[in-house]
């Protein structure tokens, strides 16, 4: 490989972060240039709406690795610059400071941005979305201020805003517009659960409903809900959704379909020298035998491995099974490949005790398991899953018998 060769990662989240590492672990010997728009090094996001937002932890603590590591990689980090535009006939890219840069090989790595609300009035300051280390250092100020707290959205950056909320004595409303909480990714019966842990805490849960309007002159300081409640507000969180930062790809005539697509290689189907990985990409997933676009760190990671032994000339599938977290109060949920077609839900444990495993079946075969503080249950979880194995229900639901002994029963 040339030493002329110049990869240039556009977009310096997790994605980003780790395929440049991954190319230096897997010998690459070019030039390296990462891209990002805000002015921090990579970080790390899960902890912003939990551990960063609560205080617990600080701002250097959040970093995935120093700027001494990126130096010792030989990684060149643009912060603070955005890239405006692809030029793929000239194989360069414009910076909004009028630069250009030159590649042999472009990864897009642009992540998402929270769905926004329509009603002009939800872009008040104290309404706020969770997203960047900016986002989190306004709601922080707020939060220092605020005695009642509505979150938008009862999916899991919702449910983990409220947990914080009540953490600071807050007065806490979720607002869910559909019937169930995580209606979308979670079965009836963990939505049920995550309601009553919410409500036991002190959370007002409420589903099924939305809001109409917004009051207030230079802050939102109540809200009219669709059943006609009204709701007096300090503070005001938005979670409903992200949606791929995908402008630059469909501007220079890549294919996007809900996230920019790719192949099992993470190369675009109309241009081999740009590749996409991360939030932002609808990747041919092995495992699942289907193009998905997955939010989570650990699909963004394996990606990045994916991409980084493409750009490398050893082209692996990518055949990573899917897994996600949530950390809300003292609940820990785990959960392990798509749910997505099952037909038998089986509990391991009592959700009254708060620990528990639920196994979503098809056909006898594990599609996918939600693990809540049950860490030993979800590390054999992965293996069930990825290993598509077939069990006896009655078995998974007998906390007698041993889930490592599922494994060998195949």
């Amino acid at each position: 490989m040339s030493s002329q060769e110049t990869t240039l990662v556009v977009g310096a989240g997790h994605a980003g972060a780790e395929l440049v590492a991954a190319l230096r672990q897997q010998q690459y010997s070019g030039r390296i240039i990462l891209v990002g728009d805000e002015p921090q090094l990579p970080y790390r996001r899960p902890p912003l709406s939990k551990a960063y937002l609560s205080g617990e932890v600080d701002r250097d603590s959040l970093l995935i690795r120093s700027a001494a590591a990126y130096d010792a990689l030989q990684v060149e980090c643009l912060t603070g610059v955005a890239v405006r535009a692809i030029d793929r006939p000239g194989h360069r890219v414009l910076l909004d400071d009028g630069r250009y840069l030159e590649y042999s090989k472009l990864v897009l790595a642009t992540g998402g941005r929270p769905r926004r609300l329509a009603d002009p009035a939800a872009d008040k300051p104290n309404v706020h979305y969770i997203r960047t280390l900016a986002d989190i250092d306004r709601l922080r100020h707020d939060l220092a201020f605020a005695r009642r707290l509505l979150v938008i959205g009862g999916g899991y950056i919702g449910l983990e805003a409220a947990a914080v909320g009540v953490k600071h004595g807050l007065q806490v409303t979720v607002l869910e517009a559909a019937p169930r909480l995580l209606a979308r990714v979670a079965a009836p019966e963990i939505s049920a659960f995550f309601e009553r842990a919410h409500r036991a805490r002190g959370v007002d849960v409420r589903t099924g409903v939305s809001v109409e309007t917004f009051s207030g002159t230079e802050r939102v300081e109540s809200v009219r809900l669709s059943d006609g409640d009204q709701l007096p507000v300090d503070l005001i969180i938005v979670g409903v959704g992200i949606l791929p930062n995908v402008e630059l790809a469909l501007e220079a005539g890549l294919e996007v379909d809900n996230g920019i697509v790719v192949d099992s290689h993470a190369q675009t189907s109309v241009d081999p020298d740009i590749l996409a990985i991360g939030d932002c990409a609808k990747h041919l997933n092995g495992f699942l035998c289907k193009f998905v676009r997955i939010e989570s760190v650990p699909s963004a990671q394996e990606q990045a491995k994916t991409a980084a032994a493409t750009l490398c000339g050893r082209f692996v599938p990518h055949t990573a099974v899917p897994w996600f977290w949530s950390d809300q109060f003292n609940l820990k949920l785990q959960m392990v490949g798509m749910s997505e077609g099952y037909d038998q839900l089986v509990l391991r444990g009592d959700p009254a005790n708060e620990s528990f495993s639920a196994f979503y079946l098809r056909d006898g075969v594990v599609l996918s398991v939600d693990a809540i503080n049950r860490p030993q249950d979800f590390m054999v979880a992965k293996r069930l899953v990825a290993e598509r194995i077939k069990v006896e229900p009655h078995q998974l639901a007998d906390e007698s018998v041993p889930l490592k002994s599922l494994l060998s029963s195949v």
